[in-house]
């Protein structure tokens, strides 16, 4: 992946260390050059020093090309700023940003834009939302330990039950989108090619989730 980490503290810097780390590109963005010194040494990892809701500041980090974009300042209204960017002008796939203020959470959740709250989340919760792309992250509850995320079903499951996802205690089918009309699934509710499901899933078992999901990439 190409991701843009906007924020050049403790979190930001160790997640563009983590992801540099397993290949991926990483371009930060932070007001302060001093910031930089935070990053370890990598030929994956480019700094950019500016607001990261600048438009120029963007472009300069590739934003256009991006595949995904946290933001992780000191500041809500700058993540907010940045994050809406990202999302509504460049439509980068996947927006994740910190939240200090939990009274914010709907402005974030209005926006489409999961977030992540900075005390009690960790760089390795933000790791694992990237990690596991191709699930479309809806909301998020508590303090992030509940996920509802949506998936396109796998091919390998079609014709058989939606139940055969459901781990007790971990994953939940609890909606699916077919030919455009939403329905509550039964236990004995096939799935059919194009069905777009729900999950709510404990976040300890995204990674149990994405082996169900993987199954049918081969992964």
């Amino acid at each position: 992946m190409k991701v843009i980490v906007v924020g050049c503290g403790r979190v930001g810097a160790t997640l563009a260390g983590l992801l540099a780390s397993e290949g991926h590109d990483v371009h930060v963005v932070d007001r302060r050059a001093k910031a930089a010194r935070r990053l370890p040494d990598s030929p994956r990892i480019r700094f950019h020093e500016g607001n990261g809701y600048s438009r120029a500041v963007l472009r300069a980090a590739g934003v256009e090309h991006a595949d995904a974009f946290v933001a992780v300042t000191s500041g809500d209204n700058s993540n907010i700023v940045s994050a809406r960017t990202a999302k509504e002008t460049y439509r980068v796939p996947i927006v994740l940003a910190r939240i200090y203020d939990p009274r914010r959470a709907d402005i974030y959740r209005d926006l489409g834009i999961p977030t992540i709250a900075s005390v009690r989340w960790t760089v390795h919760q933000i790791h694992q939302m990237l990690l596991h792309r191709h699930l479309s992250p809806e909301l998020s509850f508590g303090n992030g330990e509940t996920l509802l995320l949506r998936s396109e079903v796998p091919g390998y499951l079609i014709g058989r039950r939606l139940a055969e996802f459901e781990v007790d205690g971990e994953i939940r089918v609890v909606e699916v989108t077919r030919a455009g009309r939403s329905l509550i699934p039964v236990h004995s509710t096939p799935a059919r090619a194009g069905d777009l499901v729900t999950f709510a899933v404990a976040a300890t078992a995204l990674g149990r989730l994405r082996g169900f999901l993987d199954k049918e990439l081969g992964t």
